[in-house]
C-alpha cells in the first residue's frame, strides 16, 4: 500500500508538467544575404531575427564546433577578417 502512494506521488508531478513549448526553427536562406558582412554584435542580432532561430553560434577558422545539430541554432562561419563566409543552421 504504501509503494502505490509513492509511486502516485512520484507520477503525480510528471502528469502535470506543462507541455514544452517548441524552439523557434532556423532558416538559413532568409539570411544569406549576410554573406560578406563583417561580424558585429548587430549582425548577429540580424541573422536571428532574419533567420528565425533562437540561438547564435559564431565559428571562426579552424575553430572546433560540436556537432550537435540544433534546429533552432543560426550558424555564422567567419573568415580571419571577420567576414561571413558561411551561414548554415545547426
Amino acid at each position: 500500500m504504501r509503494l502505490i502512494a509513492i509511486a502516485a506521488a512520484l507520477t503525480a508531478g510528471c502528469a502535470t508538467a506543462p507541455a514544452a513549448v517548441a524552439p523557434e526553427r532556423c532558416d538559413a536562406a532568409k539570411a544569406q544575404k549576410l554573406l560578406g558582412r563583417t561580424r558585429s554584435e548587430a549582425l548577429g542580432a540580424e541573422a536571428l531575427r532574419l533567420s528565425g532561430a533562437a540561438a547564435l553560434r559564431w565559428i571562426p577558422p579552424g575553430a572546433m564546433a560540436t556537432m550537435d545539430h540544433r534546429q533552432n541554432r543560426i550558424n555564422l562561419r567567419v573568415d580571419p577578417n571577420d567576414k561571413v563566409v558561411k551561414v548554415d543552421c545547426g
